[in-house]
């Protein structure tokens, strides 16, 4: 998750092999209140549009091309989601983290913790 200067806000490590929407509830209760939530087509889901919904923010996601039943997103808000990438290359900016050297999870999420406060502290 990021603020909106595109600034990392919250960071979780998962498995390589698990998909981005499993971990999507424990971001959500991490990052505190908002009142909108950006994310691509990995995390079109029923079940998180509504548990969204109940934190009284906006879901925009756009729908996956499978899903039978279009559901309409904001497409200008959705043009903000270039802020999130754009974190995601800084942090892979790091050599250490791209070519991810470290075997180990917790090297690896302390190398990604401190490439993270660096972004904060140059924005």
């Amino acid at each position: 998750l990021t603020d909106d200067l595109g600034r990392p806000r919250v960071l979780l490590l998962t498995p390589g092999n698990a998909g981005d929407v499993t971990v999507a509830p424990a971001l959500i209760e991490a990052a505190g209140p908002f009142s909108r939530l950006l994310a691509d087509k990995a995390y079109d889901a029923n079940w998180l549009r509504e548990m969204i919904a109940k934190q009284g923010a906006e879901a925009v996601i756009p729908c996956n091309p499978t899903r039978k039943k279009i559901i309409p997103y904001n497409v200008v808000a959705y043009r903000q989601r270039n802020l999130i990438e754009r974190m995601f290359c800084r942090i892979k900016d790091f050599r250490r983290i791209a070519t991810r050297y470290d075997k180990r999870a917790r090297n690896f999420y302390s190398a990604a913790l401190i490439a993270a406060i660096v972004i904060w502290w140059i924005n």
